[in-house]
């Protein structure tokens, strides 16, 4: 199986991995390659849990406001 995976970075330097296909998988490392291997074992966890709710990823769009 495959999933689409939006990686971003906190301000103190923390990557989260967040799995947009699963509602409430992701995780956290230190590391890209931490950040992937701990994913991968989220996704596993989230597929065993008996309710799991999958959306379908669309996209990404930007979106410009004026404050």
């Amino acid at each position: 199986m495959q999933f689409t995976v939006l990686i971003e970075q906190d301000e103190d330097g923390i990557y989260i991995a967040k799995v947009p296909d699963i509602q409430g998988c992701y995780t956290q490392g230190k590391t890209i390659p931490e950040v992937l291997e701990r994913v991968r074992e989220a996704i596993q966890v989230c597929l065993e849990a008996e309710e799991v709710e999958s959306l379908k990823f669309i996209g990404i769009q930007q979106i410009e406001v004026n404050k």
